[in-house]
């Protein structure tokens, strides 16, 4: 009985070791969850454990290992049991190996371990954790070549990564010291041998090194070299630090010590200026100024400029961003520019501004509602007497036109209306006039069928197929000089109307083959001034007079259109690589009827006696807004055909087997016969086409017309006689040939890619200089600089051919543009082109461009012409040190 007990009890025994052990196991892994691959006792005798004597002494804790943050899949246990635990599971792998050391408790992962402790991720070549103590030690390993590779590199959910050569972390006390680190902040990076930072939030460096280069050398050559420091929230505090250049330390550029407040928002600050000679104005100081740091969603600059021969220029250029919601820009340029020999007449002042502002607003910040910006207005010479406001970009001061819109637009009516309204401003730089819109505003209704039900069943009926859609728009107008722009007399000539229009339409199948068509259209303008004209006798004669009469008056016309059109398909199949060649035609044919407005039951027409006494008729509309109702009747038939021709080959590059290829698009002709017209029934035949070759790397494109009727060339008019009855069939009047081409397309996607991604990470901390890059590339393809992409040969011909009479004329110009990479650093990009009719060369630039890493050098030249020019330019890339910078330049303005 004792000896069965006995083996009872020993069974008993057994079976509770058993349960412990699994116990235990299951509780190890509830900690610690390790992932990896089978394990092997891996030597690590070759890893440098540079931290070993500090194990026990760290301090400190590393910068992205400050903030505690809760694991929600930690478990909740008592005091007792947390004092020996740690707070959340550590998540682990290793794409090498890992083993475990049970009789030390320590685990060891080789090869891209990887580690995840709350907050905290942790990447290496090789990391220990000591369960006992809770400590961690990551570092790299050395290999074959012994290089040594696998870097730590650690970071938080606050803070961004961090490289370091090897590194101590303590999970209980949240302290660890770090050796040989390197992280970015704001726009520069910091190296230093040693880092601690505790429980405060406070770090302490030793031995570090602060430039705008990430390599362990610096490119820029130009760092400032602290020994000891302490960095906090708010502050930084420095021993003895100094500068150093080209590796070498400059000790008596030294500072014992420093403190720096850390404001952690924007702040106000001078803006240092640039100094030069330009040609025409002298000596000048350029672009000194004050930024303003409003708060973390405006900011300011106020700049400005003096020139030893009496100019000067001021800015104010101000930016705004609200993330998700809108952003943009104002800018308000002033300058007093002086020319000429002081003392004379010519000396005189010449005062030009300018103004702009850009405004978007996001569609996610109010679905329906749209709203921007796009102002550009000013004096017309600004661009020209100031050099583009310091610029000097041959766009900018070649330009002819300036342009502005404001719009804002909402669509309401569960969808169906859309209204749009916009301020805009059109401005001729060479004629000096300018054109005004305040305001325009359309309102457009989703066409429907009004005699359709929702309850309907089967197919619709003839009349339920009628659609009706209805449109107005509005428009205030003014035209006028610069000079008079803003006197009295001309802010009374405002033009101002409204306009309506009801298209209905009816679109049947009445043959299988064959659509019918039929639509009219009405249209009906409101006006509150019509004119008169009239003689008056002077002292000089009679002279015509044009009386602007106020009252309402509206004016309308309609038309009537019916046609039919269908489709014809023809295709030849070939044997061979070549597989079918397939045509489309589509031919037209439609009536349209309009009647005479001028007729005088209509009273839109009037009539009066000229100076030359004849009398002549004309519209009561004339010079308004939308125009007056057409004079004339007009009956007749409309006529088209269009074709597209492509071939289809075979190819093992398509998963269909075959690849099509456009041979001719839109090849098309049309013209219309007027029944009514007492001559020239025959309107001109136009014609128009396009095509892509060479795998569409060469677009065409061509249009012209024909003039069915003779021409007589001693009286120099058109005879109501067609041109076969002489033996030609028709004569041509113009024709128009445009071609592009371009071997590598990558480089236009990568320009357009590169734009978004320049716009998205700038979150409106954008610096003057980004913004003019910005601006500029979206402008010219050959202002951005992509070194991924090695070369780009593209080409552009345009051609035009007009004789409407005896005298023919003919302009082509050619252009060349394009890049190439000599090397990987080296960019030569070239624009040229060949005006034939002028027989000279158009403007030609070639650019040199080297990546230097964190510098870059450019050098800009214009050979000949009116602005030719050379620029020399050599800077820092971070932003940070924008004004770190040397110009060379040398020019029609600047010789300096």
């Amino acid at each position: 009985m004792f000896y069965k007990s006995t083996i009872q009890s020993h069974i008993l025994k057994l079976i509770i070791s058993i349960f412990q052990q699994i116990f235990f196991i299951i509780t190890f892994f509830t900690v610690l969850s390790v992932y990896g691959q089978d394990t092997t006792n891996t030597n690590i005798t070759g890893i440098q454990d540079t931290l070993k004597n500090d194990a026990d002494s760290i301090a400190a804790k590393d910068t992205v290992l400050a903030t505690e943050f809760q694991d929600t899949t930690a478990q909740t246990t008592s005091p007792q049991e947390r004092a020996n635990a740690l707070n959340s599971a550590i998540n682990t792998a290793a794409s090498d190996s890992s083993w475990m050391d049970y009789r030390n408790n320590v685990i060891h992962f080789f090869g891209n371990a990887k580690i995840k402790y709350e907050d905290f991720e942790l990447t290496a070549d090789y990391i220990r954790i000591d369960n006992n103590s809770h400590l961690l030690f990551a570092s790299g390993s050395y290999d074959h070549n012994h290089k040594y590779r696998g870097r730590p590199i650690f970071k938080t959910a606050a803070e961004p990564p961090a490289t370091t050569d090897s590194l101590y972390y303590n999970f209980d006390t949240k302290k660890g010291k770090v050796y040989g680190t390197f992280s970015e902040v704001e726009g520069g990076f910091i190296q230093a041998q040693q880092l601690k930072k505790n429980e405060f939030n406070e770090a302490s460096i030793k031995n570090a090194i602060y430039s705008t280069c990430n390599l362990p050398e610096p490119h820029t050559h130009f760092g400032i070299f602290i020994s000891r420091g302490l960095v906090t929230e708010k502050n930084v505090i420095t021993g003895p630090a100094y500068l150093v250049i080209e590796d070498v330390p400059l000790p008596f550029i030294t500072v014992p010590f420093a403190f720096f407040p850390k404001m952690n928002k924007r702040t106000s600050g001078f803006l240092f200026p640039s100094f030069g000679e330009d040609y025409t104005r002298g000596f000048f100081m350029r672009d000194i100024g004050w930024y303003i740091g409003l708060n973390d969603y405006w900011d300011a600059e106020i700049r400005g400029s003096l020139y030893s021969k009496g100019s000067w220029e001021t800015s104010l250029r101000t930016r705004y961003r609200k993330n998700y919601k809108y952003d943009g820009g104002f800018s308000m340029r002033f300058a007093s520019t002086r020319t000429g020999v002081e003392g004379t007449p010519g000396y005189k002042p010449s005062k030009d501004f300018n103004i702009t502002w850009n405004h978007s607003k996001r569609q996610e910040s109010n679905p329906g509602t749209t709203f921007s910006a796009s102002v550009n207005v000013g004096t017309g010479s600004y661009f020209s007497k100031t050099a583009a406001g310091g610029s000097y970009d041959y766009d900018q001061i070649t330009r002819n036109s300036m342009s502005s819109s404001i719009s804002y637009g909402k669509i309401f009516g569960d969808g169906r209306f859309n209204f749009t309204s916009s301020l805009s401003h059109r401005q001729d730089i060479s004629a000096g006039t300018v054109f005004l819109e305040l305001p325009s505003f359309n309102l457009n209704m989703t066409s429907f069928n009004p005699f359709d039900s929702k309850d309907r069943i089967g197919e619709q009926k003839w009349y339920q197929r009628i659609n009706v859609g209805y449109s107005l728009q509005g428009r205030n107008s003014i035209s006028s000089t610069e000079s008079e722009l803003f006197k009295s007399e001309t802010l009374k000539k405002f033009r101002n109307g409204l306009q309506h229009n009801i298209p209905i339409s009816l679109s049947l199948n009445p043959l299988q083959f064959l659509q019918f068509n039929t639509s009219v259209n009405y249209t009906e303008s409101w006006y509150l001034q019509t004119i008169r004209k009239r003689l008056d006798n002077t002292a000089g004669g009679f002279v015509q007079k044009i009386d602007t009469v106020p009252g309402f008056s509206r004016a309308y016309d309609y038309s009537l259109s019916s046609g039919f059109s269908t489709k014809f398909y023809g295709m030849k199949e070939f044997k061979g690589k070549l597989a079918a060649i397939r045509h489309v035609v589509t031919p037209s044919i439609n009536f349209n009827y309009r009647p005479d407005f001028s007729d005088a039951r209509f009273g839109f027409y009037r009539r009066y006696q000229d100076v030359n006494g004849n009398e002549a008729m004309y519209s009561i509309y004339e010079n308004s807004v939308f125009g007056g109702p057409g004079a004339g009747e007009s009956m007749g038939i409309g006529f088209s055909i269009d074709n597209n021709i492509e071939a289809k080959v075979r190819s093992t590059e398509d998963s269909t087997g075959f690849k099509k290829i456009p041979i001719l698009q839109g090849l098309s002709f049309n013209g219309n016969y007027n029944f009514v017209a007492d001559s020239f029934k025959l309107s001109n035949i136009n014609f128009s086409g396009r095509t892509s070759l060479f795998d569409q790397k060469l677009g065409l494109s061509f249009n012209g017309s024909f003039d069915p009727y003779q021409y007589d060339p001693v009286n120099m008019r058109r005879v109501n006689q067609f041109s076969v009855k002489d033996g030609v069939l028709a004569r041509l009047v113009n024709f128009g040939l445009s071609m592009d081409y371009s071997l590598n397309s990558e480089a236009r996607n990568s320009r357009n890619e590169n734009i978004e991604e320049l716009n998205n990470a700038s979150n409106g901390a954008m610096t003057p200089e980004q913004s003019q890059q910005l601006a500029r590339i979206s402008s010219d393809p050959n202002a951005f600089v992509d070194f991924k992409v090695p070369w780009n040969i593209a080409a552009s011909f345009s051609f035009y051919y007009s004789k409407p009479g005896v005298v023919s004329s003919i302009t082509s110009t050619l252009n060349l543009y394009g890049d190439v990479n000599l090397t990987p650093k080296w960019k030569v990009q070239y624009n040229t082109g060949y005006d034939f009719k002028a027989q000279k060369i158009i403007l030609t630039q070639f650019n040199i461009y080297r990546d230097l890493h964190c510098w870059d050098m450019s050098f800009g030249w214009i050979p000949f012409g009116t602005y030719r020019s050379y620029t020399f330019t050599l800077r820092v890339k971070a932003s940070i040190l924008q004004d770190l910078k040397l110009n060379k330049r040398n020019d029609y303005y600047n010789s300096f």
